[in-house]
C-alpha cells in the first residue's frame, strides 16, 4: 500500500520503474531533509489542467495512475496566452453586441431587462448586452396601407346615406411619431390603422350621398377620414401619424356600373334641358322685366307731360282773363278764331262766305293734283 501513495491526487504510479516520482527505486521514500519535490508539484499542475479540460467538455487522460508525463490527448492545452485570447474575443464579441448604429431617418429603443429605458437618437449608441436590449424602428419613411377593393376583394363595397352601394379605393399613408408608443401600446400596429381606417371609412360613406360621393366631394372624404382616423389613433396613444389619405377611386359596383352610367347618362341630360328651360326662362323674365320698365317710363313722362300742359293752360287761361277784363269784344273774337284754327286746321274743306245779295261766288273748278298725290302714297304704304 505504500507504494500506492504517490501524492495527493492518490496516483499510484505504473509497473515501470520510473512512473513513482515520489520513491526511490527500491520503493523508499526518500530521507527528510532532501531538496523540494518539484516533480510532484509539476504532477499536480498537469492533473489540475486535465480536470479543467473534463470540466469545459474535453477528455481526460488514458489513466490516473500511468506515467506522470502522459496527461492523454483530446484538445488544446490551456495556457495564460489562450485564456487571454479568449477573454478578448469575449470582450470583442460583448462590444459588437452592445454598441449599434442607428440611421438619420431611424430611432431606436433600449429596453432594460425588458422593460423600456430610453430612446437612442441617430449615430452610434450604447447598450450593454444582455442587461440593454435596442430596438431600431424606421420612424420618418412613409408606410402605406392599401385599402378597399385594390385586391379584387369586396371590402370596398360601402353602403351611403341614401341607400345606394359604392365600391371605394383608398391608400392611406403614415408614420411612426412615438417608437415607445409604438412598440408597447399596440399589439399589431399594421391591423389596427386598417381596422379604423375602414371604420371611419364606412362611417363618412354612411353619412353621404352617392352623387357628392362620385363628383365633388373627394376631397372633402379625404381629409375629413384623415382627421377621424388621426385623432382615433391617438386616443389609443398609438404614436402613428396620419400624414395623408389617397382617395383613388369611388364607382358603383361592377355588377351595375352599365346601368348606372345609363342613369347617370339620362340624369346629365336632364340637367341639360332643365339649364336650356332656365335660360328661356330668365331670358323671357329679363325681356317682360324691360318691357314693363319701358310702359312705367312712358307712363311717367306722359303724367309728366300731362301735369305740365295742365299747368300751362291754367297759366294761359290766367293770362287770357286779364286780357279780357281789359278788352272783352276783342278778346272774345280772338278766343274764337283761335278755337276755330283749333278745330277746322285739319280738315280737308272749303268755306265760301256769301256776299251782300246772299248768293255765293261763282268758284272755278280744278283738278286737286296735290290731294290725288296723298292718296296714291298712302295707297302705296
Amino acid at each position: 500500500m505504500a507504494g500506492n501513495s504517490g501524492g495527493p491526487w492518490g496516483g499510484g504510479g505504473s509497473s515501470g520503474g520510473g512512473g513513482n516520482r515520489g520513491n526511490n527505486g527500491d520503493g523508499r521514500k526518500p530521507p527528510e531533509g532532501d531538496g523540494p519535490q518539484i516533480p510532484e508539484i509539476d504532477e499536480l499542475m498537469k492533473k489540475g489542467q486535465e480536470q479543467l479540460r473534463v470540466l469545459m467538455g474535453g477528455r481526460g487522460g488514458s489513466g490516473r495512475g500511468g506515467n506522470g508525463s502522459g496527461s492523454g490527448g483530446g484538445g488544446p492545452a490551456f495556457t495564460k496566452g489562450t485564456v487571454a485570447v479568449a477573454i478578448v474575443a469575449a470582450a470583442i464579441l460583448w462590444g459588437v453586441a452592445s454598441f449599434y448604429t442607428v440611421k438619420p431617418e431611424e430611432q431606436s429603443v433600449e429596453l432594460f431587462l425588458g422593460e423600456f429605458s430610453a430612446v437612442g437618437n441617430p449615430g452610434l449608441n450604447f447598450a450593454p448586452w444582455p442587461v440593454v436590449t435596442a430596438e431600431v424602428i424606421p420612424v420618418t419613411r412613409e408606410q402605406t396601407e392599401d385599402m378597399g377593393g385594390a385586391r379584387g376583394s369586396d371590402d370596398g363595397l360601402m353602403l351611403t346615406g341614401d341607400e345606394n352601394v359604392v365600391d371605394i379605393d383608398y391608400q392611406v399613408v403614415w408614420n411612426i411619431n412615438d417608437p415607445a408608443k409604438f412598440l408597447f401600446n399596440l399589439r399589431d400596429p399594421r391591423q389596427t390603422i386598417r381596422a379604423v381606417s375602414e371604420s371611419a371609412m364606412r362611417e363618412i360613406i354612411a353619412q353621404s350621398e352617392l352623387a357628392p360621393i362620385l363628383n365633388r366631394d373627394r376631397g372633402i372624404i379625404a381629409d375629413r377620414l384623415q382627421e377621424l382616423i388621426q385623432s382615433t389613433m391617438d386616443s389609443y396613444d398609438s404614436g402613428v401619424n396620419i400624414i395623408r389619405v389617397n382617395f383613388d377611386k369611388a364607382d358603383p359596383p361592377q355588377d351595375v356600373i352599365a346601368s348606372f352610367r345609363d342613369v347617370q347618362a339620362a340624369a346629365q341630360e336632364r340637367d341639360r334641358l332643365q339649364n336650356v328651360a332656365d335660360a328661356y326662362a330668365n331670358r323671357v323674365l329679363a325681356e317682360a322685366r324691360g318691357e314693363a320698365a319701358q310702359v312705367l317710363e312712358e307712363a311717367e313722362a306722359y303724367r309728366a307731360q300731362q301735369i305740365n300742359s295742365a299747368m300751362g293752360e291754367a297759366s294761359r287761361f290766367s293770362a287770357v282773363l286779364e286780357e279780357y277784363s281789359k278788352a272783352p269784344e276783342v278778346t272774345r273774337k280772338r278766343l274764337y278764331l283761335e278755337r276755330m284754327e283749333q278745330v277746322l286746321g285739319d280738315v280737308d274743306k272749303i268755306i265760301l262766305d256769301e256776299n251782300s245779295t246772299g248768293q255765293g261766288q261763282g268758284v272755278v273748278p280744278y283738278l286737286p293734283l296735290n290731294e290725288l298725290r296723298r292718296n296714291q302714297a298712302e295707297e302705296s304704304n
